[in-house]
């Protein structure tokens, strides 16, 4: 089932018509005035301008959640990773790039004592709030990996903006060993550490140059069916670069289960936001944690 991926491997309106025992002497006569053209003109721009202010009053009124709205393509059973093709709608990225206007700061990596400031990543990013439309998505993002996981091992949504030059250099997701809530390190003191990840392409510029989301360390495709996602023209001892296409996304595991038994971080999954040669780029991550994060 599409919705549970991972865990797995409007109203019809009518005219009522009523009855009259009246004999057709009795029945009053009704006139029937059908308006010229100029006058249904006005009448259907009336009703246009009436849903266009409805629309700009509530945004999310027409809005529907559909959870399972996406096409999957298995990349890779071990590390396992997805390519979603449609993850976001377009009226979904609309909205998120509306709701964060001017909210954007310099990106953050996670240190011991909490988000620190570093050249490792030089974008800008932004944790967008709860609303109809970001819990939506989240809610995509849970049914995706389990019917079975709480909605509170996820943490908030966070968007991440690239120009020209920006890039997030090779890092994983998940957090060293030596992080533990009782050294007080604060990168897993909500929820320990990271299952899962997806980055999802929000916003990506016609003139994009550069930007694709790299895993060295994953095996290039044989042969060009990927060719329309990923870089094909680049060596395969290199790894494997997707590009940004709007409103798709990858995911993958970050966890694997080590010699004694216990969830460590996975090698496999490096991965790095290449530099914008041209263009811009508005990325989305969101993160499933092994515990409660609320």
């Amino acid at each position: 089932m599409r919705s549970s991926v991972v865990g797995a491997l409007f109203a019809l309106a009518g005219t009522a018509l009523s009855h009259s025992d009246e004999t057709p002497e009795q029945a009053e006569a009704v006139t029937v005035v059908v308006a010229d053209d100029a006058a249904q003109a006005n009448i259907a721009d009336a009703v246009s301008e009436e849903a266009v202010e409805a629309q700009e009053e509530d945004p999310l009124a027409d809005y529907v959640c559909d959870t399972s709205n996406y096409e999957i393509s298995i990349f890779s059973q071990s590390p396992l990773v997805i390519y979603i093709t449609n993850f976001v709608t377009p009226f979904e990225r609309q909205h998120l790039q509306r709701i964060t206007n001017g909210t954007f700061a310099r990106s953050n990596v996670a240190g011991a004592e909490g988000d620190v400031v570093s050249t490792h990543r030089t974008s800008s990013s932004t944790t967008v709030g709860v609303d109809p439309v970001t819990s939506c998505i989240s809610e995509r993002a849970r049914r995706f990996q389990s019917f079975d996981l709480p909605p509170n091992h996820q943490e908030p949504i966070q968007l991440v903006r690239y120009a020209v030059g920006e890039q997030y250099h090779f890092h994983h997701d998940w957090f060293p060993a030596e992080n533990t809530k009782e050294n007080g390190h604060a990168s897993v003191e909500r929820g320990g550490n990271r299952v899962s990840s997806f980055f999802a392409y929000v916003s990506v510029s016609e003139d994009i140059a550069g930007g694709g989301t790299k895993f060295p360390k994953l095996a290039a495709p044989e042969g060009d069916g990927w060719c329309g996602v990923v870089e094909c023209d680049q060596a395969r001892e290199e790894g494997v670069t997707f590009r940004p296409i709007e409103g798709n996304a990858v995911f993958w595991t970050n966890l694997v289960k080590g010699e004694d038994g216990e969830m460590v971080g996975d090698d496999r999954v490096l991965h790095a936001g290449l530099p914008i040669e041209k263009g811009s780029k508005l990325g989305m991550n969101l993160w499933t944690k092994i515990d409660n994060f609320a």
